[in-house]
Order: structure tokens, then C-alpha cells, then sequence
């Protein structure tokens, strides 16, 4: 006989559990706009894991009273029957207290780490997530990502979201697996995360973006830094000074200064008052592309507005004028950021002596060298680098070798730079034999000549007319995969000719050919090199 009453009870259960369950999905999936339009995410999924029975529940309250009054001798007593499901539980039993569960969770991976499975990890980067405990998730989830396997980071992102309703999670769980990537520079997988995020109704923080978009910039990829922020802009992520800073960073490097301008002039109506750095990064914008005048309005602007420039400010602008070999104004600049009370710095002096170093006023650049020693400010090997250059172009090479010899007691190691600083010394004073000496050192010291060091070296070779010695490194270049220079190229054909060994230039052409390192513009012309 049907019990009406129990029925009735029964129902009533199912249309609260159904309501229950209907306000957890609205709970952990919300919906959001996407180009102006309502955008439904995809529903967490809602996984269980088996309640411990029998031997398993009784290991767990045991290893709970013992975790929970920190008897840690008792609990090594235990660890020989620890599994991955005993793990699991304890953890989710402690997880109100994360300082416990970090302190298991560590516990258990000096006993065995087997048993920290990614079901595991995702447990502790939910507890440490909820607690705002950041950096410690952080270094959790690139342990976990260090071991290299191509199928973790989606096989991580799923653990994570199975066991997401378990733990009654935070969406920072996946923002911190979307900045942890960022700040390992693995930009791939943090874009993978980013769009896994939105699938789900869950955006990064723009602070996490702001990772991501630090490390574009870092690995020297503007393009993909500006395409992100247009992803924010999609996502409705408002940037902040920093986000628009990197903007305007991108920008200028990709060569659209006039569009970084703009939103320059656009941020104080974003909300983001300009910063120092906002000016910074405008102004080596205009100095990178040779506009000093721009890039000085911008200083006094920054002044007129209330911001000081830093040592970063001034140091853009002494190198843009160095670069453009306007000493002078680079000096004034220089004699304005001490008089402002704005400390001269390593990378200052290092610029100025470079400077003077590239017009061949060796004097000025000692006499900075010693005043830098004077006001204790660190030297490096980019401080003796510029130095032995202005003395090898000066033709001082042994003044240049004493410096080298200073490098050890200074604790600092010789470089590409400073070896081709050398050799040009050497080529300078037409001491092609030293000058290939060098050249043979700089290799056996691991460090890699450029182009124009062995064009340097084989322009030397010839101007001696020892054409055999210039051949020589013609075949170092070659084996470097480099391609010649054609005029150096030219010239060194023809000085073989003029000695009768034709034989020599034909084949030199076929070994070129061969590697597909023929110079543009240079022909095979009746069998001949021109």
C-alpha cells in the first residue's frame, strides 16, 4: 500500500535538492557580456569523490586527531599505509585550516611524492587559493609544471575543475594557474588557460594580465602583447596605469607612435593618471626612432604636470642623444639630472663613456671612468668594454690590454663586445695576425664574433694583401652560417684573382652556393666572381 505522506516527504526532498543544485550552478557559473551580448558559460561539471568507509575512514580520523593536535611522531607511524584516496580525504577534512594542509601536503611529498596526484595538487591550489595565499599556490603549480610533460597543462586544468565544487572553490584558483604560466613565460599555455577561464565564465584579474603581458614584452613579442590587450578589451577587463604602460610599450615598439600618442593622451580619461613610467616609455619611444625634440617636450611636460623624472628618464634621453653622436646635449642632460638631485647610475656613465668612446674622445671617457670610482658608483663589463673600445679605435692597444687585465680583479669576465673591441684595435693598427690571435681566443672562451668582426678581420687581411689569411676566415664566417658582406666579398675575389689563384675564388663561389649564403647582388659572371 501506497504511504502517501512518505511520497509526498520524498518529492518534496527531490525539489529541494533540485533547487539546491540549480543555485550551485548559478553560484559557480555566471553569466557575462561578450561584445555586447549575453554569453551562457559552460555549467562546472559536478564530480564526487567516494566517501571513506571502514579501514579508510578509520585511518583518516586517526591521522586527523594527530594532524589536528600536531603529533607528527605518531602520524610517521602512519605514513607507511598513506594512499592517494587517505590523502585526499585528510586534506579536505583540514582544508578550513591551510596552514595544516600545506604543512600535510608537504609532509606527505617527503614521504612519497607518488601520492600527490594532480587530483591531490588541485585540492591544496583550491585550499591556499581560497585563503589568498598566492605565491605559495604558485610554487605548488610550477613544481608541478617543471616535470616537462606536453599533456600536463590541460590534464592540470581539468583536475582543477573536477574537484572545483568539491572544495567549494575561488575563481583565483585559475587565475593563479593563468598567471603562474605567465610568469614562466609559457605563453601558449596561458592563453590556453585564458580561453579554457572564459568557456567556463571565469576571467584572469588584470593584474595576472598584466603578467602576461610583462612576459610578451620580455621574450621581445610586442605583437602578441598587443593582440592580448584587445582580448582584455573584448573581455571587458579594465586595464590599469600598468595594462595601458605596456600598451603604449607595445606600441612604440611595433613603430605606432602616433596610435601610442594617443592613448598616451586617452589614459587620464581611462581613470589612469600618468605615471613616470607612462612618460618613460613614450619618450624611449620617440628616442628609439631619432625624435630628441619630442622626447625633450615630453620631459618638460612631465615637469609642468608634477612629475619628476627618474634616472630612467634622463638615461633615455643621454642614450638617444649618444646614439645620434650629439655629445654635447647628451653632457647638459647629464649636468641637469645631478643638479635635480637624480643620481647618476651605472647604466648613465656606462652611456656617456660609450659615447664619447664611438667619436674617439678617449680623454672624456677616463675622465668619467675615474669620477664614477670617485662617487662609488659599480663599474661593469659594459663600463670597460666602452672604455677599451675608445682606446682601440684611438690605436691605444696597450693601454686596452691593461684594462683586460683589470677585468679579473674586478671579478669580471671578458665578452663578445670586449674581444671585437680588441680586434678592432688590432685591425686599426693593420695587425691582421694579432687581431686572428684574438679572434681564436674569443672562440676558445665561448663567446660568438658578429658580422662585423670578421668583416673587420677580412677587411684587414686584404688591406695587407695576405689573401690566404682573409680566405681563412672567409671559411670561419661560413661555418657560422653567416653570409658575407658583398662589397668585403668583392674585393677579396679579385685580390685572388690578381694573384693568379682563380681555382680558389671558383671554388669558394661553390661553397657559398652550397650553403645558400650568396650575398644579394652578387653574380657568377663568365665564371668569374665580380
Amino acid at each position: 500500500m501506497v504511504n502517501f505522506g512518505q511520497l509526498v516527504r520524498s518529492f518534496s526532498t527531490l525539489i529541494d535538492q533540485q533547487k539546491k543544485d540549480s543555485n550551485l550552478v548559478k553560484k559557480f557559473t555566471i553569466p557575462w557580456k561578450l561584445g555586447g551580448r549575453n554569453y551562457n558559460p559552460i555549467p562546472l561539471p559536478h564530480r564526487t569523490i567516494p566517501e571513506p568507509r571502514g579501514q579508510d575512514l578509520d585511518f583518516v580520523n586517526v591521522a586527523h586527531s594527530h594532524l589536528v593536535h600536531s603529533d607528527w611522531i605518531k602520524l610517521e607511524k602512519l605514513s607507511p599505509n598513506l594512499t592517494t584516496f587517505r590523502v585526499k580525504h585528510i586534506l579536505l577534512k583540514i582544508q578550513k585550516d591551510y596552514v595544516l594542509s600545506l604543512e600535510f601536503f608537504n609532509w606527505v611529498e617527503t614521504q612519497n611524492p607518488n601520492l600527490l596526484t594532480l587530483d591531490t595538487r588541485s585540492i591544496i591550489l583550491h585550499i591556499l587559493t581560497k585563503n589568498s595565499k598566492f605565491k605559495s599556490a604558485e610554487s605548488i603549480l610550477k613544481n608541478t609544471l617543471r616535470s616537462g610533460s606536453i599533456y600536463l597543462p590541460s590534464m592540470i586544468f581539468e583536475a582543477i575543475l573536477n574537484s572545483y565544487r568539491v572544495c567549494d572553490s575561488s575563481p583565483r584558483v585559475f587565475d593563479s594557474l593563468f598567471k603562474t604560466y605567465a610568469h614562466m613565460r609559457k605563453l601558449r599555455n596561458a592563453i590556453d588557460t585564458f580561453r579554457q577561464m572564459k568557456d567556463y565564465g571565469f576571467l584572469p584579474t588584470v593584474e595576472s594580465c598584466n603578467a602576461y603581458l610583462s612576459a610578451s614584452l620580455n621574450l621581445n613579442r610586442a605583437d602578441i602583447a598587443l593582440v592580448f590587450y584587445k582580448e582584455m578589451q573584448r573581455s571587458r577587463i579594465s586595464p590599469n596605469v600598468y595594462t595601458l604602460n605596456m600598451f603604449v610599450s607595445a606600441l612604440c615598439k611595433l613603430g605606432k607612435l602616433e596610435k601610442a600618442v594617443e592613448v598616451f593622451g586617452e589614459m587620464e580619461g581611462m581613470g589612469c593618471a600618468c605615471t613616470v613610467a607612462s612618460y618613460n616609455t613614450l619618450i624611449a619611444g620617440h628616442c628609439n626612432r631619432g625624435l630628441l625634440i619630442a622626447a625633450m617636450k615630453l620631459k618638460n611636460s612631465m615637469q609642468k604636470n608634477g612629475i619628476i623624472p627618474n634616472d630612467v628618464t634622463f638615461n633615455t634621453l643621454i642614450h638617444g642623444y649618444c646614439k645620434e653622436g650629439k655629445l654635447h646635449e647628451a653632457n647638459k642632460l647629464f649636468g641637469e639630472m645631478c643638479g635635480m638631485g637624480v643620481y647618476p647610475n651605472t647604466v648613465t656613465y656606462n652611456t656617456l663613456i660609450n659615447g664619447y668612446s664611438q667619436v674617439g674622445n678617449i680623454e672624456m671617457g677616463s675622465r668619467l671612468f675615474e669620477e664614477m670610482s670617485r662617487n662609488g658608483v659599480k663599474t661593469d663589463i659594459l663600463t670597460y668594454n666602452a672604455l677599451i673600445l675608445g682606446l682601440c679605435k684611438a690605436g691605444k692597444t696597450k693601454k686596452a690590454a691593461y684594462l683586460v687585465k683589470e677585468l679579473d680583479s674586478k671579478k669580471l669576465v671578458p665578452n663578445s663586445s670586449t674581444f671585437s673591441a680588441l680586434i678592432s684595435g688590432q685591425c686599426t693598427r693593420k695587425n691582421s695576425e694579432r687581431a686572428f690571435q684574438l679572434y681564436k681566443s674569443m672562440i676558445r672562451c665561448g663567446c660568438h664574433p658578429n658580422k662585423d668582426t670578421f668583416k673587420m678581420l677580412i677587411a684587414t687581411f686584404c688591406l695587407n694583401e695576405d689573401f690566404d689569411g682573409a680566405v681563412q676566415v672567409l671559411r670561419e664566417m661560413l661555418e657560422r652560417a653567416m653570409v658575407p658582406d658583398s662589397a668585403m666579398l668583392s674585393e677579396l675575389c679579385h685580390g685572388l684573382q690578381q694573384c693568379g689563384k682563380e681555382k680558389l675564388v671558383l671554388e669558394l663561389f661553390e661553397q657559398i652556393k652550397a650553403r645558400r649564403l650568396m650575398p644579394e647582388g652578387f653574380e657568377k659572371i663568365g665564371g668569374i666572381l665580380t
